[in-house]
């Protein structure tokens, strides 16, 4: 976690990088890639005959450590699987970040994976990620959203599940998103009401680097905090686009200093360089500036 007081359990989430659990040079490799956080998987990216080894693989990686400031996250399988509840025990002991739930379609599965953490005793140690990515899931946004904020743990991010959407649906992922951009202003909705982060879909063509930055743009336009990736060449595009730039920071420097004056103290609006600014627009400004000063600590 960074050090800028400012804001609260302030954590880069630019980009998220999925590992394949059963690949060992790669759980090896994330220990030096700059992405802000590491989703481990044990679902999607796992054969059936492969699961329990990537179980063992991931859970040693992470106790081992060695991961730096990145967040490590492990995505297990779904309780209708046959191997869902081992992994969650599994994960629980090697102490990851977060556990990342997939196919949350309820409040009801957050209480289901919420009280067994806690019955585990890790509640309070392990952020739970969920994933949004099933109709029922953007049908149950509002209940879903409302129940974050009363679950025995901390919930960290939803992380938008697009292929899973993609695959429900019949919806085609095409460049623009345009069938999915009610689906994803849903889950960005959905993560301001609970106060949580909220990590964009994977741009499936990793060698198409002009799709995968306009897409990023677009996410950071709808107000995604980051983007989860599925190659590393894909992590420099995602920093960069969920990084608040020099002038951004200037700015919201200048209007946070207006707002802080004290001739300023008791305003609510006021013009900074010929523009009209409220104080909301410094409440903004201070999340670019602890922003920056977050990722300046870390060179």
């Amino acid at each position: 976690m960074c050090k800028a007081k400012a804001i609260k359990n302030l954590k880069p989430r630019r980009s998220v990088l999925y590992m394949p659990g059963s690949n060992a040079r790669a759980l090896e490799k994330g220990r030096s890639l700059p992405c802000d956080a590491l989703i481990l998987d044990l679902e999607d990216a796992v054969a059936p005959e492969q699961k329990q080894t990537a179980r063992q693989l991931v859970c040693q990686a992470v106790q081992e450590g060695g991961y730096g400031y990145r967040e490590v996250v492990i995505r297990i399988n779904g309780f209708d699987t046959e191997w869902g509840l081992d992994d969650l025990e599994a994960a629980t002991k090697a102490k990851p970040h977060a556990i990342l739930m997939p196919k949350v379609s309820s409040a009801n599965d957050l209480w289901k994976v919420a009280e067994l953490m806690e019955k585990q005793g890790v509640s309070g140690e392990i952020d739970l990620w969920i994933m949004m990515e099933t109709p029922k899931a953007i049908l149950a946004a509002k209940e879903i959203a409302e129940t974050i904020p009363h679950l025995p743990c901390n919930v960290g991010a939803i992380v938008i599940g697009t292929n899973d959407l993609a695959k429900e649906t019949g919806a085609k992922l095409v460049e623009g998103r345009q069938a999915f951009l009610p689906w994803l202003m849903s889950c960005v909705a959905t993560a301001r009401v609970a106060k949580i982060d909220v990590i964009d879909g994977v741009y499936n063509d990793f060698s198409n680097s002009e799709g995968f930055l306009k897409e990023t743009e677009q996410g950071a336009l709808l107000g995604m905090n980051g983007k989860t990736l599925i190659h590393p060449k894909q992590i420099a595009v995602s920093n960069d686009v969920f990084s608040p730039n020099q002038e951004e920071v200037e700015w919201a420097k200048k209007v946070i200093a207006a707002f802080n004056a004290e001739e300023n103290k008791g305003k609510g609006a006021l013009q900074v360089e010929g523009k009209m600014v409220e104080r909301l627009h410094a409440e903004q400004g201070e999340k670019v500036v602890a922003m920056a000063e977050c990722l300046l600590e870390r060179g």
